[in-house]
């Protein structure tokens, strides 16, 4: 498998510096484009804008150079690429499989408790169709401002919500959509598109196949795979990866205190992200030899063919 045919991506959000847990995703999605000969490209999502920081991509970009990963082409930047996103839930809306929302998460939370279904917690709301009935589908290309907009997932309308694929390291994975997460929102009232839409945007239109992310977005795929289905486009192979939890069990993030990575002492995090990823360890060796160690480990892992 060649360049051509493997096109993958590591797509931090600019919220704060890298840490353990992003380097172990960077670092995996590294190994498996360098283990198949293919294209590895770097993915700044920033359209929650409120969340980013100013000059965070660039600081991202040097912390990965430091660990010997750059991208083979020029970053993609996610707040550039507005139109693209506005283009897409035009053309879910004029197929009416996306409509309008006025729900806000308390309208959300008191819907499901008259229904019966209080929330979980830590779980996300279940959105119970409240605006699905209520607002008419017109078929349209305009999008009104104001209003966030949702994916109807309900069988009735498509068929297809119950998602199945394979994960390369977690086998069989599925997901009945409608069920589990229900009318998922695609832009919210403030204008600005969801990881959702822009996520499935990108990955089609930079043509990546494989995609290598922490487990912790494995329950985001089915609604990926939902869309692309809606939208005509490819699904790219899946591999979620283990995760670095932090000293409360969680997942580590810059929410619960994840520290910088140390950019002047690379191997060392390097060396805890492969075991991590079941990988054996590589001393104080050269960090280019170290990284090509991990490579070889990555294809035997695997069962990737060799050069």
């Amino acid at each position: 498998m060649g360049a051509k045919s493997y096109i993958g991506r590591f797509a931090p959000s600019p919220t704060g510096p890298l840490h353990a847990g992003s380097l172990l995703a960077a670092l995996a999605s590294w190994l498996d484009a360098r283990a198949h000969n293919g294209t590895w490209l770097v993915r700044i999502e920033d359209v929650d804008a409120p969340r980013c920081i100013a000059g965070m991509d660039q600081r991202i970009l040097t912390q990965l150079s430091a660990f010997g990963m750059v991208s083979d082409e020029s970053p993609w930047v996610q707040s550039h690429r507005t139109v693209a996103y506005r283009d897409a839930l035009a053309q879910l809306a004029k197929r009416r499989l996306a409509y309008p929302c006025r729900c806000s998460r308390s309208d959300i939370e008191a819907a499901l408790t008259a229904q019966g279904r209080p929330r979980v917690r830590n779980a996300d709301l279940v959105y119970p169709g409240t605006c699905r009935p209520t607002i008419p589908l017109h078929a349209t290309s305009s999008l009104p401002d104001g209003l966030a907009w949702r994916l109807r997932t309900d069988a009735a309308q498509n068929g297809i919500s119950n998602i199945q694929w394979n994960d390369r390291r977690l086998g069989l994975q599925s997901q009945d959509v409608e069920t589990a997460v229900g009318d998922f929102t695609l832009q919210r009232a403030d204008g600005c598109t969801t990881y959702q839409l822009a996520v499935v945007v990108d990955d089609a239109a930079q043509g990546i196949s494989h995609v290598v992310r922490g487990e912790d977005l494995v329950d985001n795929t089915a609604r990926q795979i939902l869309l692309q289905k809606y939208l005509g486009l490819p699904t790219p192979q899946y591999l979620h990866t283990p995760l670095v939890l932090g000293a409360n069990g969680e997942k580590l993030s810059k929410q619960n205190g994840a520290s910088p990575l140390n950019t002047a002492a690379p191997l060392g995090a390097l060396n805890q992200a492969a075991s991590a990823l079941g990988l054996p360890g590589c001393g104080n060796a050269v960090l280019a030899d170290a990284l090509q160690h991990w490579v070889n480990g990555w294809r035997h892992l695997y069962n990737l063919p060799r050069d």
